[in-house]
């Protein structure tokens, strides 16, 4: 079948509905606990969604990360693995997979995204290239880079930052901002340049093969080391089938292959890309190896399985190949579209064009009255979770790092994160979680802002607890028992 045959089926209803390519054959319950009880439980965990105990969560849309579904195929595979600490052959199956996929000749494994994000940076950033220009930064790649005394520069156009638009590609470069930069800095100074798929902080938003293009011609031209972060590849390559005119009749595999061919250095999180726990680093460039080769045993493991268990490789290696269904790379973009189009039908802000990965919430339009030194987006996470036992994540001014001087660095974008792994919800419980944030949208003046009880120095949207400013949570839990008397 084509692959510019994708799954947007047209339904003689007229009803716009994700059709779900695939059956359930296993499934894992779960609970959802009554409004009192998510509020006791919010409490206890410091009002931070990543500290919620799973048990008490009804839809986990923390993270895609190590959650999407992974198919029978690759549990299968799993039953393949060789158990080998050294020389395994289920390292040189996912090596072999990895070559044919990217095209590149060698391959690094790690155990997620962020140990190749600690690699790269040990490798490259130093007091003489302490400069790594980005499209837009990730929290744990910039928390990497500023460690080891790095600076992170960001050349998207100020027009992604809008977060209602009708720009396809928001996460290309500027390459007029690309180009200041590189002048101003001195390409000397530059660690390298990184590309992100499926710009994660901005709304998912892809980067389009023609800005990939041109920065890697720039970066080739000027002798720096581009990198590509391709974890979110699976949803980029969606939008690439689906709106960038010369991918519409290409193949997946051949898109690919020539992604590769434009970057340097190509890492990912298994997690995403996948939908296996491990992650890894590829490259045909042969000093880029032997720079990072020998920091794997440091930090991961040996050279053929960098801390992962071999079952997963196997299970990676089956999901890389499966990158190339568009059967498969649709059902985030359009689960994530219909949700979407759910929360504006209920007057919700949301960032459009709808992006990969999840639905994004813009919580400085929700809750335009709580400032960003009380954390929006964290406060309407919390709402969330109150309302329907749904857990998202903050992607704003608490996923940002203070100012030297202990000043809050306030986001570009109070964002909430609502993801949508692979294969994971159904339409219903899409449209659930879209009917309680349609309530509290009616009750947004209710939500008011967090404060910190304890705050730690690094990555604090991890770890750190918070309180309500106020009684809000307890007044916004009544209000809900008054028109949901079951507290559900």
């Amino acid at each position: 079948m084509s692959d510019n045959i994708y799954t947007r089926v047209t339904f003689f209803s007229g009803e716009n509905v994700p059709l779900e390519m695939h059956k359930a054959r296993m499934v894992q319950r779960v609970n959802l606990i009554s409004a009192t009880e998510r509020l006791d439980v919010l409490t206890r965990t410091g009002n931070n969604t990543f500290l919620l105990p799973n048990r008490e969560v009804f839809l986990d849309m923390l993270t895609d990360s190590g959650v999407n579904a992974m198919s029978e195929n690759q549990y299968a595979a799993m039953l393949l693995a060789d158990d080998s600490y050294a020389g395994s052959e289920t390292f040189y199956r996912l090596e072999k997979v990895l070559q044919g996929f990217f095209g590149t000749k060698y391959y690094l494994p790690a155990h997620q995204g962020r140990a190749c994000e600690n690699i790269l940076a040990s490798a490259y950033v130093s007091a003489k290239t302490p400069n790594v220009i980005t499209n837009y930064h990730f929290t744990t790649t910039k928390a990497h880079i500023m460690l080891r005394g790095g600076t992170v520069h960001e050349t998207v156009a100020d027009s992604a930052l809008a977060t209602e638009s009708d720009v396809p590609f928001k996460g290309d470069y500027d390459m007029g901002k690309f180009d200041a930069l590189v002048k101003k800095l001195g390409a000397g100074s530059i660690a390298f340049v990184r590309v992100e798929a499926g710009t994660n902080l901005i709304g998912g938003q892809p980067v389009s093969l023609a800005s990939m293009r041109e920065v890697s011609a720039y970066c080739r031209k000027n002798n720096l080391t581009l990198v590509f972060d391709a974890s979110l590849l699976a949803d980029n390559l969606f939008f690439l089938k689906t709106r960038e005119r010369e991918c519409l009749d290409r193949d997946l595999a051949s898109i690919v292959r020539e992604i590769g061919s434009l970057m340097d250095v190509v890492y990912f999180s298994g997690r995403k890309l996948g939908c296996a726990r491990g992650g890894g680093i590829c490259t045909s460039n042969e000093a880029a190896y032997r720079k990072m080769r020998d920091l794997v045993p440091l930090y991961e493991g040996f050279l053929t399985y960098g801390g992962m268990s071999v079952r997963e490789m196997e299970a990676m290696a089956v999901g890389i190949q499966e990158t190339l269904d568009i059967h498969n790379i649709s059902q985030t973009p359009l689960f994530v579209e219909a949700f979407g189009l759910e929360l504006q039908s209920l007057g919700v802000p949301v960032v459009t064009p709808f992006g990969g990965l999840g639905c994004h919430v813009d919580a400085s339009r929700f809750i335009p009255h709580v400032p960003q030194e009380q954390y929006p987006s964290a406060a309407l996470c919390s709402a969330i979770y109150l309302v329907g036992g749904v857990r998202g994540m903050e992607r704003g001014t608490l996923s940002e790092s203070r100012n030297p001087d202990g000043s809050e660095h306030l986001s570009n974008m109070e964002l909430v994160r609502l993801a949508v792994p692979k294969r994971v919800f159904t339409h219903s419980q899409i449209k659930f979680a879209a009917d309680r944030i349609g309530w509290l949208h009616k009750h947004r003046d209710l939500v008011g802002g967090l404060e910190f009880e304890e705050e730690p120095a690094t990555l604090r949207f991890f770890l750190g607890r918070l309180k309500p400013v106020g009684d809000w949570q307890r007044r916004l839990v009544d209000a809900f028992l008054k028109d949901m008397p079951s507290g559900l």
